[in-house]
């Protein structure tokens, strides 16, 4: 946002604070209300609040009807519900559509928005698969403003997919609501069709995240890193939902490879690695964890993959990480990518994912249609210069009986054994991939791209308030032409 946007620039409403409801499939930790959330925490809430409807799969008792009420006393709670009803926001319930439900989830929107007549001055979607059902009937019971934000460029394969397909083609043509948004133009093409895009209908919003939040910090590192046991240890990361579209097993069968290359190396291409503990750390949850964690142990990796489950500091396990890999299916604009780049962490990602997040040159991109052998030789390749920075820190327990243990506590490591020739180890204190020096310039690069999560809440309260976009908002709030 252009540093001459100032909030008290807005004129007062007498509703005050304004209502937004976001619609969305679930509240669990997942990219799309994670970003939403992070809006949440950083809007003034004094001008503007947020409310959200979600859709369960819960079963409410026999004889009961349906209202939202009825259904929010059989929904689990999830992993936002708590934070939202601290910030003041209000969360309401429908039925998820399913082969059961077809023709009654209309009904059950209509009771809903029904009830709720004239609550919201603007009813942003989500969750793209119905909205072209819920956001027509929310401007018809009095939305002030309603909006569609795509945040995903793919669909899940078989029926699943193809039923979201076919739920989403009203968007083809212009009418469903009053404005398009998306994380990028591939992902408006995808969804909203080129009509609309090549139209100029469709406005571009980044995925913003708390920049100073992800900063590297070594003793945020080293604290998240002796507590899991992995102080010495070269630590592969990723941060996302089991999904489909996360693609967890290719990532478990290149992390394999890793461990394979690494043991087999000969010629000593991986001399300063061969040694080190080598770790995949994954944070999130979801429905095809436990498969994944099946894989793990058929390839006998219980030992080598650390799950951690959702975290609620998962900022913090990006500092402990050595390096990102991402080779998702499909993506929009995955705001985990771009907090792995604050971080200062390289990134391996598939070329599913648009050029976009590549803020800070940090980002590679590769064909999944590649063997996971070749994603493997990728990130050791890029891992070795950066195991450079910590040679002087880390101590002989770095290597195993494959190298001569040769330290002296007074100089550090001098060489590899006669075998693997004579390498030098301790460094400088400044490098190139040292992530403290280069801190401060990602932070800037970020903001300078339009992700930084305070200055968008500025423009977001702007468009909640107003139904338009401030015109000096354009460079960060990029309108596809």
């Amino acid at each position: 946002m252009p540093q001459d946007f100032d909030i008290n620039s807005i004129p007062e409403r007498k509703e005050k604070p304004i209502r937004v409801l976001h619609v969305f499939g679930r509240l669990g930790l997942g990219g799309a209300e994670s970003r939403i959330m992070d809006l949440y925490r950083n809007i003034d809430k004094s001008q503007v609040q947020f409310d959200f409807l979600v859709h369960s799969d819960a079963q409410l008792p026999k004889g009961v009807k349906y209202s939202s009420a009825e259904l929010m006393k059989v929904r689990k709670p999830e992993y936002f519900d708590e934070e939202i009803k601290r910030l003041g926001g209000n969360i309401y319930v429908v039925p998820r559509l399913n082969s059961k439900n077809v023709l009654s989830y209309k009904s059950y929107i209509e009771s809903f928005f029904k009830a709720n007549k004239g609550k919201w001055a603007v009813v942003q979607g989500h969750m793209t698969s119905t909205a072209a059902i819920y956001l027509p009937i929310a401007k018809k019971y009095g939305a002030g403003i309603t909006a569609s934000h795509v945040r995903s460029g793919g669909t899940d394969p078989g029926l699943k997919g193809k039923l979201t397909e076919f739920l989403r083609r009203p968007f083809k043509k212009e009418g469903v609501c009053d404005y398009y948004l998306s994380c990028t133009e591939a992902a408006a093409r995808h969804v909203y069709g080129d009509e609309l895009v090549d139209a100029g209908k469709v406005r571009i919003i980044p995925n913003a995240i708390n920049v100073d939040k992800f900063a590297y910090s070594e003793d945020i590192r080293n604290k998240i890193r002796n507590e899991l046991g992995i102080s010495n240890a070269i630590v592969i990361g990723h941060v996302g939902r089991f999904h489909y579209a996360k693609n967890h097993e290719f990532l478990i069968r290149v992390f394999a490879q890793m461990v394979q290359l690494i043991r087999e190396d000969d010629k000593g291409r991986y001399t300063l690695i061969y040694g080190l503990p080598l770790r995949l750390m994954l944070l999130g949850e979801g429905p095809l964890m436990e498969d994944t964690k099946k894989l793990v142990h058929e390839l006998g990796m219980d030992n080598r993959v650390i799950f951690l489950g959702n975290k609620s500091n998962v900022s913090d396990y990006y500092q402990a990480m050595d390096y990102f890999c991402f080779p998702s299916r499909y993506e929009g604009l995955p705001g985990t990518v771009v907090e792995a780049q604050a971080a200062g962490l390289q990134c391996l990602v598939s070329d599913s994912i648009t050029i976009e997040v590549d803020i800070t040159r940090l980002v590679s991109r590769m064909s999944i249609e590649l063997d996971p052998r070749q994603w493997a030789m990728k990130v050791l390749d890029d891992l070795v210069p950066r195991m450079d920075v910590y040679a002087h820190e880390v101590p002989d327990e770095r290597f195993d009986n494959a190298f001569d243990r040769i330290y002296d506590k007074d100089q550090g490591f001098g060489r590899i054994s006669d075998g693997m020739g004579k390498v030098p180890v301790d460094l400088p204190e400044e490098h190139p991939y040292d992530r403290a020096h280069t801190s401060g310039y990602l932070a800037d690069a970020i903001r300078r791209a339009g992700f930084d999560i305070s200055a968008q809440s500025i423009m977001m309260t702007y468009f909640y308030k107003h139904g338009t976009f401030p015109e000096n908002a354009n460079k960060h709030l990029r309108e596809v032409p």
